[in-house]
């Protein structure tokens, strides 16, 4: 009987939250009997729609005006608990599942043009002869000149087996031509890299991007074909930079991986609290004994903390790069009926060690409704297998901390402008093929011609120091001051003026490194695009050193360190 007051209370909250959310009037729920509260405010909420759809001065639509309401209401809890609509409801699969019906082709708009952005390795878009740049006139005979990339999505999707036909013009020789695309179940796995890394290329190295069905098998298998190429493995790296989680037994699945069977991964409590439960690993591990180091960065959320946690938590391995994102909350789907559902928070979960890294605190809003972090002073200690401390809320924090670099103005302005994207399409036309991208780098000569292709194009920006001095000259003009010293404020924005040219040369390496990765791709897809990147990444350098040093790895699973 709780559990069924329970959800009839939150059904009476969403009807008074709506009426809220609509701009009328809210009816606050007494102390007296619930289900009169409920069924009154229902009963309001009915009527209030249709006196809407009836003597509403303009014609209005029910889905968006609901949707609307519901969106409005659910902003007062956390950001994952969301109303998917039928229309969402794809979106929301693929992410869970990582499969859709469709050619396996993204899309970018630049101008008023819609071009292919990157094409799926072995996908009906590649094997039909799409590649990054080219531009689509028509999907089906309508034109795309001037639509959004998201309205694009109904167009391409479909069923297996159905047909697109696409007027293209190929970016490589200027020919338009037509090309009917039989679709496929387009399948993203979550492990679009594995290799092998290291001065003896005796590590084996596996990225996961998210925590899709399956994917603990994935991972499993991608290190199994490594350990069959190379049986004398020395160590084990798993990356879990900017994967934003997903499924909690999947977590569960590749914690299994490196820790035996019956060990604790994570607890659940839930505001019933019958419904708490523990997960721990079923199987025995692929390997419980080789040095193992997980990166994680300020992305690294959800199913990944718990997999970071739990490997810090017993021990298993070390943590390398920066404190992860922080979210100890757990979501299910409840039907709503009519293909929506709802996604909410039921639960927040909790590490080996009884830590829950949840950094912002959603149940006590500020006064004018923002969200607050858990200050490190309030982060309480708890202890690893082994006796080290560590510490709940705002994330995991690694056992050895590496900076990621930050984007320059410079960089992030030739990749936004699609400067770099077009100069590999101009690339990828002039040459046939280009290195392993493990070992692939433009030369000198190919980055001069690079800046020399530059120069007329305008990637103009500005500086952080740029944007402060334009506040402050308005400041200054609001406040009547600025006549009095133009010529300082003057003077003062020359000396702050950037060049362009030199910014580039200051940022050479970094643009040059984006610019080879995006080239990379148009040779060797997705795949591509992350090996070359890890030529000059400096957290896997430091897990691999770590590895190599077989000391100062166990000095730092040691309490104190």
């Amino acid at each position: 009987m709780n559990r069924l007051k329970s959800r009839i209370s939150a059904r009476g909250l969403l009807a008074g939250a709506l009426l809220s959310a609509t701009g009328f009037f809210f009816i606050r729920a007494s102390t007296g009997d619930p289900y009169f509260e409920i069924s009154k405010n229902l009963d309001i909420y009915s009527n209030l729609f249709k006196e809407l759809n009836s003597f509403y001065v303009d014609p209005i639509d029910p889905g968006k005006l609901v949707k609307t309401g519901v969106d409005a209401m659910l902003m007062d809890l956390d950001p994952y608990t969301n109303f998917i609509t039928e229309a969402d409801i794809e979106e929301y699969e693929f992410m869970t599942t990582g499969r859709y019906g469709g050619i396996g082709a993204n899309m970018q708009r630049k101008g008023d043009d819609i071009y292919v952005a990157d094409v799926y390795e072995n996908s009906p878009a590649q094997l039909a002869g799409l590649h990054p740049g080219d531009m689509v006139e028509s999907i089906d005979g309508q034109p795309l000149k001037g639509k959004n990339v998201d309205d694009l999505g109904s167009l391409l999707k479909g069923s297996s087996g159905t047909q697109v036909k696409m007027r293209v013009k190929d970016a490589y020789t200027g020919t338009t031509s037509e090309k009917l695309i039989t679709r496929g179940e387009i399948e993203i796995s979550s492990v679009p890299y594995a290799g092998f890394v290291g001065p003896q290329a005796n590590i084996a190295y596996v990225r996961l991007t998210q925590f899709t069905q399956m994917c603990g098998n994935q991972v499993k298998d991608a290190f199994d074909s490594l350990k069959k190429v190379q049986p004398d493995l020395k160590g084990l790296v798993l990356d879990l930079r900017n994967n934003p989680g997903g499924l909690l037994d999947e977590a569960v699945a590749v914690c299994n991986i490196f820790v035996d069977k019956g060990q604790p991964v994570v607890s659940t409590r839930y505001k019933i609290p019958e419904m708490d439960k523990e997960y721990k690993t079923g199987l025995p591990a692929w390997n419980k004994d080789l040095p193992l180091a997980v990166l994680v960065n300020k992305s690294s959320a959800s199913a990944s903390e718990i997999v970071a946690g739990t490997i810090q938590d017993l021990d298993r391995g070390v943590i390398v790069g920066e404190r992860s994102y922080g979210k100890g909350l757990v979501q299910v789907t409840r039907p709503l009926g009519f293909k929506s559902h709802l996604k909410l928070t039921v639960a927040r979960y909790y590490t080996p060690s009884g830590r829950c890294i949840q950094a912002l605190d959603y149940t006590h809003r500020n006064a004018d409704g923002s969200v607050s972090t858990f200050a490190d002073s309030l982060r309480k200690t708890f202890k690893t297998r082994n006796g080290r401390d560590v510490l709940s809320g705002g994330g995991v924090s690694p056992d050895v901390t590496v900076k990621d670099e930050p984007m320059s103005h410079v960089a992030a302005t030739l990749y936004s402008k699609n400067y770099i994207f077009d100069y590999a399409t101009e690339y990828a036309a002039k040459h046939s093929s280009i290195p392993d991208p493990t070992k692939f780098s433009l030369t000198e000569a190919e980055f001069s011609q690079f800046s020399k292709w530059l120069e007329n194009k305008d990637y103009s920006y500005k500086t952080e120091t740029e944007v402060q001095f334009d506040t402050l000259k308005s400041i200054a003009v609001r406040e009547k001051y600025y006549d009095n010293v133009k010529s300082e404020f003057e003077a003062l924005r020359t000396k702050l003026s950037h060049d362009k040219k030199s910014d580039l040369l200051k940022h050479k390496d970094q643009v040059r490194h984006v610019l080879e990765s995006e080239i990379a791709s148009r040779y060797y897809y997705t795949r591509g695009r992350m090996a070359q990147t890890m030529q000059y990444d400096k957290e896997l350098d430091k897990a691999v050193a770590l590895i190599n040093t077989p000391a100062e790895y166990k000095a730092l699973l040691k309490p104190g360190k």
